[in-house]
């Protein structure tokens, strides 16, 4: 019974892999596109090495978007 338990465990781990993974491919993409077709003109680097909060807590909502796709990508 361990040995099944176990390969259920590895085999649900493996696709919960696969799905998060895709997941953050598919989010980065979109976020790249976002940053190219709307932020064209936003350099959000140097936004931030100038103090800009506003760009600050953009980049930190995108931080957290990618973790929330993680989060979910493992939960299944």
């Amino acid at each position: 019974m361990e040995l099944e338990f176990f390969s259920a465990s590895l085999i649900n781990l493996v696709i919960n892999l696969g799905y998060s993974l895709i997941a953050i491919i598919v989010s980065v993409y979109a976020l790249l596109w976002v940053d190219k077709k709307l932020l064209k003109e936003v350099d959000i680097e140097e936004e931030l090495r100038k103090g800009n909060m506003a760009v600050a807590v953009f980049s930190s909502a995108i931080l957290m978007f990618v973790a929330i796709v993680i989060a979910f990508g493992f939960k299944g």
